[in-house]
This record gives structure tokens, C-alpha cells and sequence, in this order.
């Protein structure tokens, strides 16, 4: 028998022996019919976020909008009779009152026109006071009596028209207010409808602005308004008027606003800022960082109500600024969700944590 068929055998028998030994020993692994009991499920713990007490107070809010200042009245006064510039009664800056002349034209032959048609009419009165005498003797026909009251009514009305003429070679200021601008010199020829003054009032200015179509339901006459010059000049205003259509261009709502400037302040054609002071109503402070945005695009803010379950809510934004933003729409007293709030869903319930008591 060779070596490597010892050498075979040998390793047999020792695995043999080994097995038999194993066997003998009597440690056997028995396999169980029952399966192993499933460890406990630990029970999840509610999501530990941040919260704030906040509390509604009385806010009002403040519509901004960009407006332009212009005179109250404005006016270019022009030449109703032709003729020519004999004197200037006022210079461009003056202050005129209601009815003051600004400048005389010349008379150009007019008082002689009217001096005729005065003769011309006295004459006519005796005229026909006499065919009235004579109609009453039956010594004049009806037709007589008509025709002198014809010619006399004729008269009465070429005389109204040349002393009209003559009042015009004098205009005069429609109302208070500033020359602005000048248009003629002594000496000037002028024609009917020439431009003589610009007249502006600005004891009292008119704001006009526009209103977006979703803030227009808030405004209305009587509003007090802040209006602020780029100069930071503030002055103060009231709403006189609102549009009740909106402009087919902008879609937006005229308003105009009543300034009084008794300083006569030169900000007439400038442009400004107006601050529409709107009605009073419940709104909380918070941080622009807590609001979030619905599935429609819709800002909100996510808090815990009475049962510890996160709720959404959307808010009106009433004004943002760089520190916060003032919000309405929440309940009076909410417990807002300051920091963890992205981790939670609507509706989850949470472990609120007092924000105070965390900074302490």
C-alpha cells in the first residue's frame, strides 16, 4: 500500500473518530417550532420645536403709495377782446386776490362805442314812451308801439356787449392765488384768446396717486394722509376723492387727496410719497423669517393650538419692513412655531418648547 493511500485513511478515521466523539458529547442544537419573540417597538416621541407667545394688539395700517403734488386751481388767463398791452398791473411771483385786474389794454375807440348805444337808447325810451301816449289817443298804430320796444331791446343788447367789451380790456384774477407765469409785455399786440398769466393756487394742494385694485375697498373719503416731500418735508392731508372705476390702462383707482399748505411751500408739481392712514384692526408683529407659503402661494405662518398639533394659517400682509412684518388674520393669542416648524407637518403633534425658556 503506497504512502498516499495511508495518508487517505488515516484522515478518514480521524474525522470518524471526531464525529463520533461530537455525537457522544451530547450537545446537539434542537430546533425550535416556536419563533423568537419580536423585540418592543420603541413608541415615537413628538417632534421638540420652538414657540412664542404673541399677542394681538391695534394697528393701523398704512397704504404707501406714489403720488404727484399740483396747484388746487390753475388757470391760464387769456385775452377775450384784441387789442394792445398799455400797462401790467402785477409781476410773475405776485400774490392777486379774486377779482383783481392783472393788466389794461387799450380801449381802441370801445367807451365811445358804448356812449353811443346809451344816447342811441335814451333816445329810443322817449320814442316810445311817446308812440305809447299817442297809441293811448288813437293817434298811433299798435305796429309803431312793437316796433320802438323791438329797437329798444336791440339797443339794451349792443350796450351790453360793448360794456362787456370794456371790462374785458381789464382781466382780473378768477381767484387767489400766485402768478406763475407771464406771457406778454407792455406794448403787445394781442388777439382774442391770447395767453396773458398763469395763475396757480397753492395755499392748497391736490395729491393725486393710484390705487391697486386689492387695497381699494379700504379707502375712502375723509382718510387722514401723511405726505412726505423727497426733500423729507411732511405735510398733512385728507382723501377727497376715490375713483368708483378703475383705469382700463393700470387697472388702479384715481385718488386724489386735499393738501393745506398755508405756508405756500413750493412742492406743486413735485413728486411725493402718500401714506393712507387706513382704519384700525387687531394684527400681530412678527419676524419675516416665520412666514412660509401655502401651495397656493398664499404667506402664512405655522403655530400649535390648544391640543399641541401644528396648524397653518394665512395672513394678510399689512405692512413689511427689514424688522418684521405687521400680519392679520390669526387668532387674538397664537403660540407661533419660531424654529423646528419645517420639520413637522400640519396637523402633527409636537412637544412646544417656550421660546423664552430656551434663552433662559
Amino acid at each position: 500500500m503506497t504512502k498516499a493511500k495511508l495518508g487517505s485513511l488515516g484522515l478518514s478515521l480521524l474525522v470518524v473518530v471526531l464525529l463520533v466523539t461530537w455525537m457522544a458529547t451530547g450537545e446537539l442544537k434542537v430546533a425550535s417550532d416556536d419563533a423568537p419573540a419580536e423585540p418592543g417597538q420603541e413608541q415615537r416621541q413628538p417632534t421638540r420645536v420652538e414657540v412664542e407667545m404673541l399677542e394681538a394688539t391695534n394697528y393701523r395700517p398704512v397704504l404707501k403709495l406714489q403720488g404727484q403734488l399740483q396747484p388746487w386751481q390753475s388757470v391760464m388767463v387769456g385775452a377775450r377782446v384784441a387789442g394792445t398791452v398799455e400797462q401790467l398791473h402785477v409781476q410773475l411771483g405776485d400774490q392777486v386776490k379774486a377779482g383783481e385786474p392783472l393788466l389794461t389794454l387799450s380801449t381802441d375807440g370801445r367807451d365811445a362805442v358804448v356812449e353811443r348805444w346809451r344816447a342811441n337808447i335814451r333816445k329810443l325810451e322817449a320814442d316810445l314812451a311817446g308812440a305809447r301816449r299817442l297809441r293811448s289817443n288813437n293817434l298811433a298804430s299798435e305796429t309803431e308801439v312793437l316796433r320802438l320796444q323791438s329797437e329798444l331791446a336791440a339797443a339794451r343788447a349792443e350796450r351790453t356787449v360793448a360794456e362787456l367789451a370794456l371790462q374785458h380790456l381789464k382781466p382780473s384774477a378768477p381767484f387767489d392765488a400766485v402768478v406763475n407765469r407771464r406771457e406778454v409785455d407792455p406794448g403787445t399786440l394781442v388777439q382774442v384768446g391770447t395767453p396773458l398769466f398763469e395763475l396757480v393756487q397753492i395755499d392748497r394742494l391736490k395729491a393725486t396717486g393710484q390705487i391697486p385694485q386689492q387695497s381699494v375697498s379700504a379707502v375712502e373719503p375723509g382718510q387722514a394722509v401723511e405726505i412726505k416731500l423727497l426733500d423729507g418735508t411732511a405735510m398733512a392731508g385728507v382723501v377727497s376723492f376715490v375713483a368708483s372705476a378703475a383705469s382700463p390702462e393700470t387697472r388702479s383707482f384715481a385718488v386724489e387727496i386735499l393738501v393745506e399748505n398755508p405756508d405756500l411751500l413750493r412742492a406743486a408739481g413735485g413728486t411725493a410719497t402718500l401714506n393712507i392712514r387706513l382704519p384700525e384692526q387687531k394684527a400681530q408683529f412678527i419676524s419675516p423669517a416665520y412666514l412660509t407659503l401655502d401651495d397656493d402661494g398664499r404667506p402664512g405662518v405655522k403655530y400649535v393650538n390648544g391640543q399641541d398639533r401644528v396648524m397653518f394659517q394665512t395672513v394678510k400682509l399689512l405692512n413689511v419692513a427689514t424688522d418684521g412684518a405687521w400680519v392679520s388674520g390669526l387668532p387674538d393669542q397664537i403660540r407661533l412655531i419660531t424654529r423646528g416648524g419645517g420639520f413637522v407637518a400640519e396637523g402633527e403633534a409636537v412637544q412646544p418648547v417656550d421660546r423664552s425658556d430656551q434663552r433662559g
